[in-house]
């Protein structure tokens, strides 16, 4: 199993400081990966569901505030020498593929290989009409379409794509990203949509057990889930062991007694069991959000870093 953790894009834990602590705190005790979120603005009216908590609102739209993730991304390379850089996820279609594309591919350039791409459709239909986007309810369409632009700029030697919302073609496309074929792509979401797209270009499906509309907050759904995205591999033509499951943690407590049987909630023995079953389900990696359970606890690194020590330190051994 391969363990990662996540940077908010707003908020006291994303001050430079409290960020640089954070990031080293969690290179220096073995987690592989960090992740940060994406938003360019919240406007101030928002009508749109948030898909991932019971009260349909995202924490960050009250304040309003959020970093550029790619800049965060940046600032995060230059801290550390061997964390990934994930994105958790890029909304594919708020920025020019190209453009995209070309910043990851220097991102990965300069952090020497180290960049993982999650992507996602979207949720918020007024950002996308406030940066002047195709159509919010051609989403998914979009999505799927820069991704294989993106795929095409950084595999091809002559890069040409001819699609409904981008086209490009006589033009160079240097430096390639380092890791090759091309940066890794999580895809992100737990529809049905996100598992097709999972198996047909992901590296890996990258879902999250907190969206009240597609329920994984349980080994026996998520195995579900997992089912139908290795049925839908191999009729993509694909080996399902290709797809790799990375899932989201949001219910990570170790103040918790672990009795109301909540998965990765409770005592190291208990989390350790946890990490095990979903090991034993093909999950390979577990992407943790400290803040997810007890927010008013987490508002300050020493918080935050007292929990990645908790479960690099006292779950790790048990696992």
């Amino acid at each position: 199993m391969k363990y990662g953790f996540t940077i908010p894009g707003s908020g006291p834990l994303s001050a430079p400081e409290s960020m640089r602590t954070l990031v080293r705190s969690g290179e220096d005790l073995g987690f592989e990966t960090v992740v940060c979120p994406d938003h360019i603005v919240f406007p101030k009216e928002i009508s749109s569901p948030y898909p991932y908590n019971q009260q349909a609102v995202h924490p960050g739209t009250v304040g309003g505030a959020c970093l550029d993730q790619l800049t965060v991304l940046a600032f995060i390379a230059g801290q550390t020498t061997t964390l990934r850089l994930g994105t958790s996820v890029m909304i594919v279609p708020h920025r020019n593929p190209i453009v995209a594309a070309k910043a990851l591919a220097t991102l990965d350039v300069l952090s020497n290989g180290r960049v993982t791409l999650g992507v996602g459709a979207g949720w918020l239909k007024e950002e996308f009409e406030t940066l002047d986007l195709p159509a919010f309810e051609e989403r998914g369409a979009v999505t799927d379409e820069y991704i294989r632009a993106f795929i095409e700029l950084w595999t091809s030697d002559d890069p040409t794509f001819e699609g409904k919302y981008v086209n490009f073609s006589n033009i160079h496309f240097l430096p390639k990203p380092v890791q090759k074929p091309h940066i890794p792509i999580w895809v992100g979401g737990e529809s049905n949509r996100a598992i097709r797209r999972a198996a047909r270009m992901g590296n890996a499906w990258h879902p999250l057990g907190s969206n009240p509309n597609f329920p994984l907050n349980t080994p026996e759904l998520l195995k579900a889930s997992m089912d139908r995205l290795a049925a839908r591999t191999e009729r993509e033509g694909r080996d399902s062991k290709d797809v790799e499951v990375v899932f989201r943690v949001s219910t990570f407590d170790p103040e918790s007694d672990g009795s109301e049987g909540i998965p990765f909630a409770g005592p190291p023995d208990k989390v350790a069991e946890d990490i095990r079953t979903y090991e034993a389900l093909g999950v390979t990696n577990l992407i943790f959000d400290f803040g997810g359970v007890a927010s008013s606890r987490v508002g300050n690194p020493s918080a935050i870093i007292s929990m990645q020590e908790a479960l690099a330190l006292q779950v790790w051994p048990r696992v």
